[in-house]
């Protein structure tokens, strides 16, 4: 058994199920909801369906990253027991949670010097997140230490791949992701801008494709182009979304038709309410190992 325990964050996108079938711990980010705090802890608080209507009745949403005190709270749970904390934060393009992490790292230094707490920088986002972390989950189980296993995600976490469309610019907009005129243009021509998550793990706009059907049919392309080995690709695949299962149910359809020697069925998860708050409904999102980011 190692003595060391995998956590993450609950905006990893998939159920708390599969973290604890796995054995990853987590802890759960928060968000304001028309001034009321909530918790970001796999829709038991807010289901996706409870959230997103509340967001399109007009209710501001706002999310705040994990403290510095909470995240310590979190890993000394852990470190009192005599076990080390390798802990994979969100991506630091677009949360200050990982510097929250290091700080936490940092407090708990002095009371446990013979325990240590590794923090890497996912620089990855909702179910691609969850993808990397399934990955080290592996590579525990394999009998990996606390240090092999972080190098190993600092060397490959950006073959990560995240393609992400979206048929509603309504909360890209309201949060700036999208100027006002471009998004009513948009809405106009039917636009679904095709996007990424950067190197420095930022979300990029990268195409804006005309219609949700060649966005599909672009994101299938994009995985042809990027997947390890191809069309031969026989990695994981994963897809996030938010209140439209249906086209995300296309998307895997098609990708299971066309790239027959994956691992198992794509999996099909809900995007939670951190991410959520930021692309509001109408969103699908595309995980793969592929080339590298960088």
């Amino acid at each position: 058994m190692p003595n060391y325990v995998l956590s993450c964050c609950s905006t990893v996108d998939v159920t708390e199920d599969t973290l604890d079938a796995r054995d990853i711990k987590h802890i759960d980010f928060n968000y304001e909801l028309d001034g009321q705090w909530c918790k970001d802890d796999f829709g038991r608080t807010n289901s996706p369906a409870q959230l997103y209507a509340k967001m399109l009745a007009g209710a501001e949403a706002k999310t705040s990253q994990i403290s510095a005190g909470d995240y310590a709270e979190h890993f000394e749970r852990f470190l009192s027991q005599g076990l080390d904390v390798l802990h994979v934060t969100l991506s630091s393009g677009i949360s200050g949670t990982y510097n929250s992490a290091l700080a936490a790292r940092d407090l708990l230094a002095e009371k446990y010097p013979d325990r240590k707490v590794v923090v890497v920088d996912s620089l990855a986002a909702s179910s691609g997140y969850g993808l990397l972390v399934d990955r080290l989950a592996d590579l525990r189980d394999e009998g990996l230490g606390i240090d092999e296993v972080a190098a190993w995600a600092e060397e490959h976490k950006l073959e990560v791949q995240h393609w992400f469309f979206s048929t509603d610019l309504t909360f890209f907009i309201r949060g700036g992701r999208i100027s006002k005129a471009a998004g009513l243009m948009g809405g106009l021509l039917k636009i679904c801008p095709v996007m990424d998550v950067a190197p420095d793990g930022s979300l990029a706009v990268k195409e804006k494709i005309r219609t949700k059907q060649r966005a599909i049919k672009r994101d299938l392309q994009i995985m042809e182009e990027l997947a390890q080995g191809g069309l031969d690709y026989s990695g994981k695949v994963y897809i996030s979304q938010s209140e439209c299962q249906k086209d995300a149910r296309e998307l895997a359809n098609e990708i299971e038709a066309k790239f027959t020697h994956i691992d198992g069925p794509v999996r099909i998860w809900d995007i939670g309410a951190t991410i959520g708050c930021h692309t509001g409904p109408g969103t699908v999102a595309l995980f793969f190992w592929g080339k590298s980011r960088a």
